[in-house]
């Protein structure tokens, strides 16, 4: 039993190192089957980013305005990511926008330097969920962070589970994917996640929520396969962000 906890532990404290910048312990093992078990709880490490940014709204509401606490509530889980899927969305949309074919597409990708479409995609990225938080009142808005990092990262897992890895040579190679046991926990990390917020806005605006996540997070995987016929890391970063901000469009159109 000690054991099973112990493994769980590992697991969880492994998806926090790869997602976040926060501290963990120090000498956890390393192995692909490790990480690939990891995975399952990336939609709690989402929740966990979307606590701390929900803390500052809590901390900042009182004493700045408004914009002002929802702008360093962004910033916040910036510096604890250390914009991880920002960069991939950036990355992706420079690749996907400007690349004439999928080799081109994949280097530009590899290479991490962004251009005109990169910076297009994260400057509308960040002020789009800027106007749509300030839009909520303090209650909804942190629930809604915790809610949207975590069905964010369970879009990314969910690319994964569905969708072939692609390569610059042209050819489809094995990487590991998350498992059946894995895929159901992560999916149950983020229904957590999604009653908490039910409890303050109803099941109406958690669904148009999750809708919008959907509808935002499949559109972006479609234009990657569409594009160089699966996904890579930066298009997984791609699908987090646009379901997280459909998240935020869905339960703006509700409330």
């Amino acid at each position: 039993m000690r054991s099973a906890v112990r493994l769980e532990a590992v697991l969880f404290w492994l998806a926090v190192r790869y997602l976040t910048r926060l501290p963990v312990p120090r000498g956890l093992p390393e192995s692909d089957d490790l990480m690939v078990r990891a995975v399952k709880y990336h939609p709690g490490v989402g929740a966990l980013v979307g606590a701390f940014a929900a803390l500052v709204l809590w901390a900042g509401a009182p004493v700045l305005p408004w914009p002002v606490v929802v702008l360093l509530s962004l910033a916040a889980t910036l510096l604890v990511t250390g914009a991880f899927h920002e960069a991939g969305l950036a990355g992706a949309a420079e690749g996907l926008a400007a690349g004439r074919d999928r080799v081109e597409i994949i280097a530009m990708m590899e290479r991490r330097q962004f251009g005109f479409y990169g910076a297009l995609a994260i400057g509308m990225g960040l002020a789009l969920k800027l106007a749509l938080i300030a839009g909520f009142p303090l209650a909804v808005a942190a629930a809604a962070l915790v809610a949207g990092h975590a069905t964010g990262r369970m879009a990314a897992v969910h690319v994964t589970a569905t969708t072939s890895h692609a390569r610059s040579e042209g050819m489809q190679k094995f990487v590991p994917k998350v498992t059946a046991d894995g895929y159901r926990v992560a999916l149950t990390l983020t229904l957590v996640a999604l009653a908490l917020l039910t409890a303050v806005t109803g099941i109406g605006a958690v669904l148009c929520g999750f809708a919008g996540a959907v509808l935002l997070g499949q559109a972006f995987r479609a234009w990657s396969v569409s594009r160089i016929g699966g996904y890579t890391g930066e298009c997984l970063g791609g699908a987090e962000q646009m379901a997280e901000l459909g998240f935020y469009l869905g339960l703006a159109l509700w409330l």
